[in-house]
C-alpha cells in the first residue's frame, strides 16, 4: 500500500491504534449552516453562514490473523479485542476527541474528532475477524471568555461570557513538542515525519539529523531513539 495509512490516536498521540485493512472508501460529508428568510418585497434571501462540523465514516475489519492484504506488518497485527476494547471503546468512555489521521497519494486528513458511533460484528465465514462501521465529527476546541464588567454612569452592565470561535488560538495542547521518538513496530521515517512534522515528506530532515543511511530505512530496529528536528 505504499505510504498510505490510518491511524486514530488519542491524548496527544499517547495512545495510537493504526489500521491494519484500508478501507475501501472514507466519506467526508461537509455542508453550509446558511438559512434562507423570506423578505417582504424581495422575496426569499440566503443568508451564508460559517460551515457545519465535517463529519467522516468509513468500514473496515480488523482481521484475527495476518493476510497479505493488511497494510501493517504481521509483528505489528493486534488481536481485534486490543482495537475495539483497549482502545476505540476505552477512548469513547474518556469523553475526549481523538485525532484521525490519513495518508494517501491525493487526499490527507489530519483532525480531532469525537467518536459518533462505532458498531462491530463479527464476520460471517470468516472465524474471528471483526467487520466494524465508524462514524466521526470534527471537533472544535472551544473555552469560555472572562466575565467583564463595563461601567456606566448610574449603573452596571455585565457582559455575558461567550465561546471562543475557531479562529481564537486553541488552548487545547501547550505541551512541548518532543524531542526524540522511540520506534515501535511498523514504524518508518515517513509515518513519524507525518506523526510529529505534519508532512511525511520531510523524512530526509529525520534521516540526515540522525545520520541514518539509505540503506538503512527498511531495516530500523524498533526500539530504536531518534531525535526529531
Amino acid at each position: 500500500m505504499g505510504n498510505y495509512s490510518l491511524t486514530l490516536s488519542f491524548n496527544n498521540e499517547a495512545e495510537a491504534i493504526e489500521f491494519p485493512v484500508l478501507p475501501e472508501k472514507i466519506e467526508v460529508s461537509t455542508s453550509s449552516g446558511n438559512k434562507t428568510y423570506d423578505v417582504s418585497q424581495l422575496g426569499e434571501v440566503n443568508v451564508i453562514k460559517s460551515a457545519k462540523l465535517t463529519e467522516i465514516a468509513f468500514e473496515g475489519i480488523f482481521p484475527a490473523n495476518w493476510f497479505p492484504g493488511c497494510n501493517v506488518a504481521q509483528s505489528a497485527l493486534f488481536v481485534p479485542s486490543h482495537y475495539i476494547v483497549d482502545r476505540i471503546e476505552k477512548w469513547r468512555e474518556e469523553k475526549r476527541p481523538v485525532r484521525l489521521v490519513f495518508t494517501g497519494s491525493t487526499m490527507n486528513i489530519n483532525l480531532p474528532v469525537s467518536i459518533e458511533r462505532f458498531i462491530w460484528s463479527e464476520s460471517g465465514g470468516a472465524v474471528g475477524d471483526i467487520a466494524f462501521q465508524l462514524a466521526l465529527k470534527e471537533y472544535r476546541f472551544y473555552a469560555a471568555r472572562k466575565v467583564q464588567i463595563a461601567k456606566q454612569s448610574g449603573s452596571v452592565s455585565v457582559a455575558m461570557p461567550k465561546l471562543l470561535s475557531a479562529k481564537t488560538p486553541a488552548r487545547a495542547d501547550t505541551r512541548v513538542q518532543p524531542k526524540t521518538y522511540t520506534l515501535v513496530a511498523g514504524d518508518n521515517l515517513w509515518k513519524v515525519a507525518q506523526k510529529f512534522l505534519g508532512d511525511g515528506s520531510k523524512y530526509k530532515q529525520i534521516q540526515t539529523l540522525n545520520g541514518i543511511k539509505d540503506a538503512e530505512l527498511k531495516r530500523l530496529p524498533v526500539g530504536k531513539v531518534i531525535k526529531l528536528p
